[in-house]
């Protein structure tokens, strides 16, 4: 009786297996793990904001200034409430910036050359 026998080793070989993958399907596949990890962190972050935020809050979480702030509040399909002031419903916004970054990625190449 052999060692290994003996002692309960079982012995396999693992058969090689090759595939070709082009680039855009390497892309992809990036470009869903990355969506997905994006999507995660946005209801992360999500989670851990207020249900309304406020002028400031949104320039603190976006890093802009008033200039841009007022631009992004005075167009027509950003979710504002001015009824208590000026806030803005936090659900609203994220799936403000869902639709905005996919109409991004569906109507232009700016993706594409970012990965690229």
């Amino acid at each position: 009786m052999s060692d290994k026998q003996r002692f309960g080793e079982i012995q396999v070989t693992s058969p090689i297996i090759k595939f070709e993958i082009s680039i855009d399907q390497i892309r992809q596949v990036i470009h869903e793990e990355v969506t997905k990890a994006v999507d995660e962190v946005m209801k992360y972050r999500q989670s851990q904001l207020p249900p309304m935020l406020t002028r400031k809050q949104l320039m603190e979480l976006f890093n802009i200034s008033q200039t841009k702030c007022s631009e992004l509040l005075n167009r027509a399909d950003f979710p504002v409430f001015r009824e208590a002031g000026v806030l803005i419903p936090t659900h609203l916004l994220f799936k403000w910036i869902e639709k905005n970054t996919r109409w991004v990625t569906e109507n232009t190449d700016f993706n594409k050359e970012a990965i690229g």
